[in-house]
């Protein structure tokens, strides 16, 4: 059965990824003048540019500890849940922080598409505790095997 903790762990993932995508997108303005003489250079550089920028490196820090929780909340829960619901908040947080920095948004097609995604994810929720109490039950007038 899902439970509450699962559900907020991804929640939590999405707020992480969602949330900072946008700022390490606008993080990133610049980059795109750091140029050196070769490849490994060049990676070098642009390696550099993007570690040392404060703006880009706590946006970064807080992502990876998305993928952390994500990563542990994958061994508790049912992958057909946790894979649809995180990504789905992941788009909804993103847009929605991006709409706070002033980017566009969308208009009425992005908010009822935002409206049949939390639909969807809801759906995805009460289906998975509903599975798994029908399985729980089952399980219980089978008796000991």
């Amino acid at each position: 059965m899902v439970s509450v903790v699962e559900v907020l762990c991804l929640f939590l993932v999405a707020v992480l990824w969602g949330c900072t995508n946008p700022f390490l997108k606008r993080s990133t303005e610049g980059i795109e003048n750091v140029t050196r003489s070769n490849k490994v250079l060049q990676l070098l550089a642009e390696t550099q540019f993007l570690f040392l920028n404060f703006k880009y490196l706590v946006p970064f820090l807080l992502n990876q500890c998305g993928s952390l929780v994500y990563y542990f909340t994958l061994a508790t829960t049912d992958l057909s849940l946790t894979v649809p619901v995180t990504n789905s908040l992941t788009f909804l947080f993103t847009l929605l922080t991006g709409k706070l920095l002033g980017e566009e948004f969308g208009g009425k097609r992005a908010i009822g598409g935002m409206l049949l995604t939390m639909v969807g994810i809801t759906l995805c929720i009460i289906s998975s505790m509903s599975d798994q109490k029908t399985t729980g039950q089952q399980n219980m007038t089978r008796g000991p095997v």
